[in-house]
């Protein structure tokens, strides 16, 4: 199992966000870029990073930031927040970004990343609230639920899925284990758990299911909850 440690990027600092509310952001640093080398020095082989204005708004918003992780750090980059069109997408790969996250478009054009995903790596992020989607940067919430969103991009070519409970997001109360199985179960597709990752435990149930392919862990870093070295041997083992 892969542990991705992730930097939330709004008005080009690293923040996390509690339950996906933008006005809950909390700053953890000016300087994102140093925060990627930190974890790459640290032994991670992927960065979660997410442009969080880019969610919002539909297209990029955090490009500079982006670009100097980038430039400092051979990390691997999987990169998601406001891509929606295909010219978005050949422009980060051109900046060197490994994998790219595809959110709300996934539920409002499954056709066009089911097209993309044939060409390009592409990762499909599922949000839920309650069970059901997510979209636009979390402020709505759609009437499908996750599972039937999950299922629609098996056999597809899609890399992973990411999927995030909503309602634990930054509030370090402990991930969804049942909730990432489904959708791994579902999808038959390496699924990657996000949302409420407090500690070492969190890492241990999730890896003991043997059907979760990773853990995105953001808070528990931050708020030093998990001490993340500890964490990858657990998982090299």
């Amino acid at each position: 199992m892969t542990i991705l440690p992730a930097i939330d990027l709004k008005d080009g600092k690293a923040v996390r966000l509690t339950k996906g509310l933008m006005d809950s952001a909390k700053i953890y640093s000016d300087e994102p870029w140093a925060i990627a080398k930190r974890f790459e020095e640290m032994g991670s082989e992927w960065l979660h990073l997410v442009d969080l204005n880019g969610a919002f708004a539909g297209e990029p918003k955090n490009l500079e930031q982006i670009k100097k992780i980038r430039k400092n750090t051979d990390i691997k980059i999987e990169l998601g927040g406001g891509i929606r069109d295909e010219e978005t997408i050949k422009r980060y790969l051109d900046l060197g970004i490994d994998r790219l996250i595809l959110g709300s478009i996934a539920l409002k054009d499954p056709d066009f990343v089911k097209n993309v995903a044939k060409k390009y790596p592409i990762a499909v992020g599922i949000d839920a609230i309650d069970g059901f989607v997510a979209v636009e940067g979390w402020a709505d919430k759609s009437t499908m639920k996750a599972t039937e969103l999950a299922k629609v991009f098996a056999d597809e070519g899609v890399e992973a899925i990411i999927c995030t409970d909503v309602g634990r997001d930054g509030t370090l109360s402990g991930v969804n284990v049942e909730f990432t199985v489904e959708i791994a179960r579902s999808s038959k597709i390496s699924t990657i758990a996000s949302g409420g990752v407090r500690d070492l435990d969190d890492i241990k149930k999730l890896k003991e299911t043997g059907e979760v392919s990773g853990v995105i862990v953001g808070k528990a870093f931050y708020e030093g909850t998990l001490n993340l070295e500890e964490a990858f041997k657990y998982v090299k083992k």
